[in-house]
């Protein structure tokens, strides 16, 4: 499994995480055999949100983690209705219960809401403070949001930014990629498989997925998380209850394809024109 170093913060994650979102539609204990199958596989970057199942998934991911605290990259999210000074306080502790720990190593805004994002900031410096959280970020930001936290918190404290990135919809890669990498913010990929939109191996774009990953002896899945995460400042956390399609997953995070390969899906799935915002789901 590569890992590089994430955002500003120095630590060096996997490339490849687990995702949780919808995770509360699916049997619950094979979510959790899914998960821990993960972290056997070294899929230590774990994503969640106090959104997910209205809490339900943070309690899943806390029952998997249980006695293995230690071996995950814990993160979670604050919804922006919750995302006032104390709101976002509170938020985090009532997170931190239902995961069964005393920390979180980071914390993100969901996406950009009504309160003044000067508040959201300063409740992430105080929980940093009381070692609730080791590190903040932000998730579906563009470029002019990053540059409006960047100027309130200064550089250095801003470890990551969130965002819809797949094959299908590569936009972020015009302005929002550049500027995470310009100002050391890691990039984490969510819905890399584009949310049950995945090529077809009939289509186009699809059967030159599927033959660029037999090539390399790798499933289409797989060749399509190693393209997203061909720069060294990209991750991603596809999410799946199957521990299968896990393991299959985790196998992406040893993948490099040749600069031939990436040409070829680059023109299979072109980029796209600039838009406003970032895209969601």
């Amino acid at each position: 499994m590569q890992h590089r170093p994430f955002g500003a913060i120095g630590r060096s994650l996997p490339v490849i995480g687990q995702g949780t979102w919808n995770m509360e539609r699916d049997d619950r204990a094979a979510c959790i055999r899914a998960l821990r199958a993960g972290l056997d596989a070294g899929l230590t970057h774990i994503d969640t949100a106090e959104l997910y199942g209205s809490g339900k998934v943070e309690e899943i991911v806390g029952e998997a983690i249980r006695g293995r605290r230690d071996q995950v990259y814990l993160v979670s999210k604050v919804l922006p209705s919750n995302a006032s000074r104390k709101g976002t306080l509170q938020a985090c502790e009532r997170s931190l219960k239902r995961l069964g720990t005393d920390h979180l190593d980071l914390y993100l805004l969901h996406w950009p809401g009504s309160f003044p994002l000067e508040e959201t900031i300063a409740a992430f410096e105080e929980l940093k403070k009381q070692g609730k959280i080791a590190a903040w970020g932000v998730s579906n930001f563009d470029v002019e949001e990053m540059e409006e936290a960047l100027s309130i918190a200064g550089p250095g404290k801003m470890t990551c930014n969130q965002v819809l990135y797949h094959l299908e919809e590569r936009s972020i890669e015009h302005h929002v990629i550049p500027w995470c990498a310009q100002h050391q913010v890691a990039v984490v990929a969510y819905s890399p498989f584009g949310s049950g939109r995945f090529p077809k191996a009939s289509s186009p774009g699809g059967k030159v997925l599927t033959e660029i990953a037999a090539r390399r002896q790798a499933s289409p899945c797989q060749a399509a998380l190693a393209f997203l995460v061909r720069e060294k400042h990209v991750f991603t956390i596809p999410k799946s209850s199957n521990e299968a399609h896990v393991l299959d997953n985790a196998g992406a995070g040893d993948l490099i394809l040749t600069a031939g390969d990436l040409r070829e899906l680059g023109q299979a799935f072109p980029q796209g024109k600039p838009r406003r915002g970032v895209p969601t789901l």
